[in-house]
């Protein structure tokens, strides 16, 4: 059989397709006879938003509509004409939704247009191929791109069979995208290392797809849904990806000045906290939650057989969490390597400073330590195992390790008050010289998070967030099936706090780029040099027992800690004048304060700072 595999926008396209490398070899290595072949919609689309736009649509553009507005839905409503046979379908709902929200919608808007024309170039690009099968990966804002060519598709090839498969396909959304749209014949829901090629040897022997677990298919003109399996892809059946022909394409297209692109390599499934301790907010992992991870000396050789091919240095690494293992058989053997890679890895926030020097010194420039909140009371509430002064710990540790640090500050959970954000908003400015949040956002409901499957954490009326209506005509009970994001009543904080919040965060990403808070060692004294947004300069020195002690917070202590390490080194400082000297030093802002715990906020190390979008 000829299998074609496709990947629509808005796949980043700094990015191979990692579905689309894995099911190739998946095929190859189940079915050696078949032939196999890929088609980059993604890739595509940007080159013909750039030629025939005559150059006012660029690849950077396709960023802001496929990647930046992904809670707005804007990339799917860009297609959802063609999907629905009316270029101006959803305009007047998008419309009010982007007044209502002060969402820009501009570049979508200009971008509608030549939907339609590139759907109909995809279509006879795909058929040329002459496959019996084409198969999506949908992530994310793929879902209508993929539709409208599947729906196209079939207009032109009936006996075409269209498969639909990834993570919006997976539970009760693959059902809903199949049994919704009878020109998909097929949706592999969950992971597809078995499912697709037991799929691929039913459509050859023209059987009933009865065995296949999680498939849906159609029995007549019912959409049957097989029951989903508990059973996960072993790591040793999870193959190297192959991105031989993602890399002619890229070679071949006229965007790649562009763009810079990236490998991007999977170590491991699942998340081994989310077993334990599932982050209340985090719908992510699906049904596939258990954590597997290939060995650190395999995950190597993938890498090192993928850079050596590709000539890429940059690799990004789609892992939840890391795997702890590779402290130990990874990341020691990616630094003896001598190689200068780029990694970037999501990791736990309470990794130790060794962990993090490790990163750094194996070459990893960006990490996503999932830190979400500086106040331990929120964050038991998100029940993410971690304390608010060891957060702040990893913040200044990524400082001085030369590592870029990602996250987001959540806030709206059920139970949290106005009390748990306030020592925090007065603590904000005081770390201006540490890499701050992206933004103060809200949290969504997302499916599969336990404040989702659990109404009674407080979330326990729920509908399709409000952007779907511009994406899909479907009534809302089978939006509620399709759907990821949905919207609910507000919890947690609000009114003048959130405001608070909000600009407080705004002036720290403002005033981040010029702020230093610097350690130095000068013989016996400790200087800290503040250079920090909003204060005067200054130098401040400290010897002898308030040296140890701001030294001794770095690890971040209670005061009667504190004094414990002090008299054991020898420093007979009494009880209440140590107490004076850390209220005079948190006056400074040289300290963090979460509860009764302290934090030294100076750094050992000033990096290099490229201005935010550069790079």
């Amino acid at each position: 059989m000829r299998v074609h595999l496709v990947t629509m926008p808005w796949h980043p396209l700094d990015l191979p397709s990692l579905q689309l490398g894995l099911l190739r070899r998946i095929v190859r290595r189940a079915r050696p006879g078949d032939e196999v072949t890929e088609f980059h919609g993604s890739l595509r689309w940007a080159e013909f938003l750039l030629e025939h736009s005559g150059g006012r649509l660029r690849p950077g553009d396709c960023v802001e509509v496929g990647s930046d507005a992904i809670f707005h839905g804007l990339g799917d409503w860009v297609f959802s004409g063609v999907l629905y046979d009316d270029p101006g379908w959803g305009t007047a709902r998008l419309r009010d939704y982007a007044a209502d929200r002060g969402v820009f919608i501009g570049t979508a808007l200009a971008m509608r247009p030549y939907a339609a024309p590139f759907i109909d170039a995809c279509a006879a690009e795909v058929l040329a191929a002459e496959p019996d099968v084409v198969g999506f990966t949908s992530t994310f804002m793929q879902n209508v791109p993929s539709l409208a060519l599947a729906r196209e598709l079939k207009r032109r090839r009936p006996d075409l069979a269209v498969v639909l498969g990834g993570s919006n396909c997976d539970g009760p959304m693959g059902h809903a995208l199949h049994r919704n749209h009878p020109f998909v014949d097929h949706v592999v829901r969950g992971e597809a290392e078995y499912a697709f090629p037991a799929l691929l040897d039913h459509l050859a022997a023209g059987t009933a797809p009865l065995d296949v677990p999680g498939l849906c298919w159609w029995d007549g003109t019912v959409s049957r849904a097989n029951t989903e399996t508990r059973r996960t892809v072993a790591p040793a059946d999870i193959p190297s990806p192959d991105y031989d022909q993602w890399q002619a394409a890229l070679d071949a297209s006229p965007v790649q000045e562009h763009i810079h692109p990236k490998l991007v390599v999977e170590g491991a499934r699942g998340c081994w906290w989310g077993e334990k301790h599932h982050c209340t907010f985090c719908g992510l992992n699906g049904s596939a939650m258990v954590f597997r991870a290939k060995p650190g000396e395999r995950l190597w050789a993938e890498i090192d057989r993928l850079v050596r091919r590709h000539r890429i240095l940059d690799v990004v690494t789609v892992d939840n969490i890391i795997d702890m293992a590779y402290f130990r058989d990874f990341l020691p053997r990616v630094t003896a390597s001598g190689w200068d890679l780029r990694l970037h890895y999501e990791v736990k926030s309470n990794l130790t400073p060794a962990q993090l020097a490790l990163l750094g010194a194996s070459g990893t420039v960006h990490i996503q330590p999932g830190i979400e909140s500086l106040g331990s009371r929120v964050l038991d509430l998100m029940d993410k195992g971690v304390t608010g002064a060891r957060n702040v710990r990893t913040l200044r540790e990524c400082e001085n390790h030369a590592l870029t640090c990602s996250w987001n500050l959540l806030y709206g959970f059920p139970g949290e008050c106005a009390e748990d954000y306030a020592p925090v908003i007065e603590q904000l400015p005081a770390l201006v010289h540490l890499q701050p949040p992206s933004g103060a956002h809200r949290i969504q409901l997302e499916r599969f998070s336990p404040h989702f499957t659990d109404p009674g954490l407080g979330f326990g009326k729920r509908r399709p967030a409000a952007m779907y209506q511009h994406v899909y005509d479907l009534p809302e009970d089978e939006l509620a099936d399709l759907v990821y994001l949905f919207d609910t009543e507000p919890a947690g904080i609000g009114g003048a706090v959130e405001r608070r919040l909000k600009e407080a965060v705004a002036a720290w990403r403002a005033g981040h780029a010029h702020s230093r808070l610097l350690f130095e060692e000068d013989g016996g004294e400790l200087l800290v040099h503040d250079r920090r947004h909003g204060r005067p300069r200054a130098t401040h020195r400290f010897d002898g027992w308030r040296a140890a002690a701001l030294r001794h917070l770095e690890d971040g202590r209670t005061v009667p800690a504190l004094h414990r390490l002090l008299t054991a080194g020898g420093h007979a400082v009494p009880v209440a004048d140590l107490e004076a000297w850390v209220r005079y030093a948190f006056g400074l802002g040289l300290l963090f304060r979460d509860g009764a715990a302290y934090v030294s906020l100076p750094t050992w190390g000033e990096p290099f700072r490229l201005p935010e979008g550069a790079g």
